[in-house]
């Protein structure tokens, strides 16, 4: 501010809302990164009002599971509060992805993707979410991003378990656990061990669930996950 750099001022204003944010004071972090926007928006610099748009998305999704962690739920079975908070974050990302469409940049929409199917299966709005995932899952390809391809699976397996497609579900939960193998990351694997043997049990097929389930137990056991 002293040297009148405004888009200084910008982008400090955007890092403290983001460290607001995980500090879990989410009003003053909005504040903060409005800052960044207005500042960006004066300065005509479309990057960071993109990149404002999007850290404001992620206050208000880190405030909405923040209130709704309190009161263990399903997805979609929300307080009211907890609804118009994530609507917003959804509102910011949709303004962030028609913005990074117009800048081109891929890997912000598939970020923007993502984050819009998270919010919406929060939301309880399965089929959206599942076609938002399926956008993030295409760029995570085009992008030979793996770790973001596993989620995109994991994500779209939990999304049709909603919708009773468990056949479906089991599908996608095979490919994340086939990816978390590749990239040798064993927590994940264990999850989608548990997530497949819960599947199979839906789908009645008992022994594939307890073959699941013993994998996740073993693996629980090495990490020492109590």
């Amino acid at each position: 501010r002293t040297i009148g750099d405004r888009i200084g001022e910008a982008k400090a204003s955007g890092n403290l809302g983001n460290t607001l944010k995980i500090l879990g004071q989410f009003d003053e972090a909005v504040v903060c990164c409005q800052r960044h926007l207005d500042i960006s928006r004066e300065q005509g610099d479309k990057v960071g009002e993109a990149r404002a748009l999007y850290n404001i998305g992620n206050v208000y999704h880190a405030k909405g599971k923040h209130l709704s962690w309190n009161i263990a739920q399903d997805p979609g079975c929300l307080s009211q509060e907890v609804k118009d908070t994530l609507q917003k974050a959804s509102e910011y990302y949709e303004r962030n992805l028609s913005l990074v469409k117009e800048l081109g940049d891929r890997a912000a929409q598939g970020r923007a993707y993502g984050n819009l199917g998270n919010t919406q299966y929060l939301l309880g709005n399965f089929s959206e979410a599942i076609a938002f995932h399926k956008e993030r899952l295409a760029i995570a390809k085009e992008f030979g991003d793996k770790a973001a391809e596993r989620r995109a699976y994991s994500n779209l397996g939990n999304a049709h378990i909603f919708l009773g497609s468990f056949h479906i579900s089991a599908q996608y939960y095979r490919k994340t656990l086939q990816l978390s193998r590749q990239l040798k990351d064993q927590a994940v694997e264990a999850q989608a061990c548990y997530s497949l043997g819960n599947t199979c049990t839906l789908l009645q097929d008992y022994e594939k669930a307890i073959e699941y389930h013993l994998r996740h137990l073993v693996i629980a056991q090495e990490l020492g996950d109590r």
